[in-house]
């Protein structure tokens, strides 16, 4: 398989990180010509878990059931997450899994140039964008394409190369976010371009639109604001700056007039919708004296507000439900990870960087159970000579999961499918899907869409 995918999202993790614990990851950075040269932030960060706190199924809930909510219809997927607060539901849709369609989406990832944007389905139509950042729109029921824009800029030759960004549906508009530091907003009938705006900074996650406002996380961790009818920019808030941080960025939650926002410096920050004044700020970080990654504090999945609280994980290793309104932290659990959580029922999924999915009381954050997806996993070496000597093939990363008639939708960079009981973690299914899949999957009138890193993407029914 194209390892250059799993080299930026995941070998990136893998900083050398000094005595300091503040050294930059700009050398394992194929862009940092045009990266900002962070600082490390000052000021002392106080661990939220405790040191010998372990992460494993707690014994008062063996054998105990839990409620999840009936599955019900997912007509469209309009935002990152599926909705502004970036939480779904136990979604109905065909548990056969069989592929429909699969159609190109452009250019596939390869060394500097990533797929990492999720797609986006409203109106029957599904939209995608490449490597390179241009757009496109698929009928969702057939996979026609209905119209393709190229949206890299053209009069900047300091944006030759960028990455990341992702799509946005609201009003019968697209918005797009890019590493070519551009946010604009596309007739998503036509494919007309209506405004662009140009940032400082690249853009490497998905924007959430919400209230006529565009949001977006810069990669200095500055949320950028627009309007969006005009792209007139609005307020902007400023987290700290940090050297050491994964290439990925998450999308803000939305709930009333509460912003939540995640950053690299492993801050989670609730602001007011109208004006950008913070609410709360909490650190999601923890030490570790045995492993220098836990540096590394980004928040790279999207947080997500449930039933009043918000859940996040960081690559610090923290896992985290904290207070909507307070900011105060409910519970914590020793996770590390770059994926979004899901919370649904009495209980919250997520999926750790080394392939446990695990399951945890929404309430208590007990663990009900946790599962290896990759048991029977074999690490191999690509090259060599007879089993000597060449490249070390890590282990797959997982992305996910989503609920889908009572089952856990996981995806792998090896290219696998999974789908899991979502009461007892069971694998139920399995399917090849003929190429590396890093972006978790998503689902719209009754179908599963997924885009592959070779730029293809595949609807499920």
């Amino acid at each position: 398989m194209t390892s250059s995918r799993t080299t930026v999202l995941a070998v990136l993790l893998v900083a050398a990180l000094g005595a300091s614990g503040c050294s930059t990851i700009d050398r394992f950075n194929p862009f940092k010509g045009n990266s900002p040269k962070e600082v490390a932030s000052e000021g002392e960060r106080i661990s939220i878990l405790a040191s010998d706190q372990k992460l494993e199924p707690a014994e008062a809930l063996k054998g105990v059931d839990f409620a999840l909510p009936p599955p019900s219809e997912m007509k469209d997927w309009p935002l990152p997450g599926g909705t502004a607060e970036q939480s779904t539901g136990n979604i109905n849709a065909s548990p056969n899994l069989t592929i429909a369609w699969r159609r190109s989406i452009g250019m596939a990832s390869k060394a500097g140039e990533l797929i990492t944007a999720p797609p986006v389905a409203a109106g029957d139509r599904v939209f995608t964008m490449d490597a390179m950042a241009t757009v496109t729109a698929h009928d969702a029921r057939t996979g026609a394409e209905v119209w393709r824009v190229n949206m890299r800029p053209t009069d900047n030759k300091r944006d030759r190369e960028g990455f990341g960004g992702g799509l946005a549906y609201a009003g019968g508009k697209l918005y797009m976010t890019s590493g070519f530091r551009l946010v604009a907003q596309i007739d998503a009938a036509t494919g007309h371009v209506g405004w662009r705006a140009r940032t400082e900074q690249p853009i490497h996650g998905a924007p959430t639109v919400y209230g006529g406002r565009v949001m977006a996380v810069a990669l200095d961790n500055t949320l950028l604001t627009f309007d969006a009818a005009t792209g007139a920019p609005g307020w902007t808030y400023q987290a700290l700056s940090e050297s050491a941080r994964i290439l990925s960025s998450s999308s803000p939650a939305v709930s009333g007039d509460t912003v939540v926002a995640s950053f690299g410096s492993g801050e989670l920050v609730a602001l007011r919708a109208a004006n950008g004044n913070d609410l709360w700020n909490e650190a999601l970080s923890r030490a570790s004296r045995t492993s220098a990654l836990s540096e590394i504090r980004d928040i790279a999945g999207r947080p997500v507000i449930y039933q009043g609280d918000v859940f996040a994980v960081s690559h610090s290793g923290v896992f985290a439900a904290t207070d909507l309104r307070t900011g105060q932290a409910r519970w914590s659990l020793p996770v590390v990870g770059i994926t979004s959580p899901l919370p649904i029922g009495d209980v919250v999924y997520v999926t750790s960087v080394d392939g446990h999915l695990i399951c945890v009381a929404r309430e208590s954050g007990q663990i009900y159970w946790m599962h290896d997806l990759n048991t029977g996993y074999v690490v191999k070496r690509k090259g060599g000579f007879w089993g000597i000597g060449g490249k070390k093939v890590t282990k797959p990363i997982w992305s996910g999961p989503i609920l889908v008639d009572n089952r856990l939708i996981v995806v792998s960079s090896t290219g696998q499918l999974l789908a899991l009981n979502a009461k007892t973690g069971e694998v139920e299914h399995k399917m090849d899907l003929g190429a590396p899949a890093l972006i978790g999957p998503i689902e719209a009138d009754n179908t599963i869409f997924v885009v592959l890193d070779n730029a293809q993407l595949i609807a499920l029914r």
